[in-house]
């Protein structure tokens, strides 16, 4: 069995971090997108989840809808008031836990695959400590008011809600800096997929040797 490289995968707001993921598909590297593993174990269910149980007993029964899925607006409204740094603290310690574990489940079922490479698409990813867990990392980025309008048209939001969350962010040079490899997706598709050939083939490069023992078409 050869190895599965490990590839985390960041940016701030409005990169397009999923759309370039999707791109690696094209070479048989699917991936791991942690806020849709966030959304799924704070989903309406019979029974709350592990991470719902935590969360309640941290922040209190309120924070749960009667489905047993997350209020988030109430927990926002807990999290998020003013001066209340250690709840936030609180909130990325439960709730990081159990995106990596279920994460790494993900990950060894790939394994067990023998898949080549999974990426770990992670908006936080060195927030998180997920970092840690990756054999190499790649920072998607586009310039601050390509993502602003991107934003715009996503969330329904005004271009200066959205540069006030962008700069709660880490700034796009420090991730570009703490990256092994960076991709810029701006506006020119044909540039975009060059970019995204050239970090796979660099990657499968450092981590599988030889290319033709591979079974992707490159």
């Amino acid at each position: 069995m050869s190895k599965t490289v490990i590839i985390g995968l960041c940016g701030r707001s409005g990169t397009g971090k999923g759309y370039v993921a999707g791109k690696f598909l094209a070479y048989g590297i699917p991936s791991v997108d942690t806020d849709a593993v966030y959304r799924e174990m704070t989903a309406p269910a019979d029974h709350l989840s592990p991470c719902m149980k935590e969360l309640v007993t941290a922040f209190g029964r309120n924070i749960a809808l009667p489905d047993r899925s997350l209020n988030r607006r109430a927990l926002s409204e807990t999290v998020f008031a003013k001066g209340n740094r250690e709840a936030l603290t609180t909130l990325n310690r439960i709730t990081h836990k159990h995106i990596l574990e279920e994460t790494r489940r993900i990950i060894d079922r790939y394994r067990s695959d023998d898949t080549t490479a999974v990426i770990v698409d992670a908006p936080l990813l060195f927030e998180s400590g997920f970092d840690a867990y990756c054999d190499c990392t790649v920072c998607v980025t586009a310039p601050t008011e390509v993502s602003v309008q991107r934003i715009v048209a996503r969330d329904g939001i005004t271009e200066n809600t959205a540069h006030q969350r962008l700069r709660t962010q880490i700034a796009q040079e420090e991730l570009i800096r703490r990256c092994d490899y960076q991709i810029e997706n701006g506006l020119n598709e044909k540039t975009l997929d060059e970019q995204v050939e050239a970090v796979v083939h660099d990657i499968l490069s450092r981590f599988h040797g030889s290319e033709e023992q591979l079974d992707i078409e490159l």
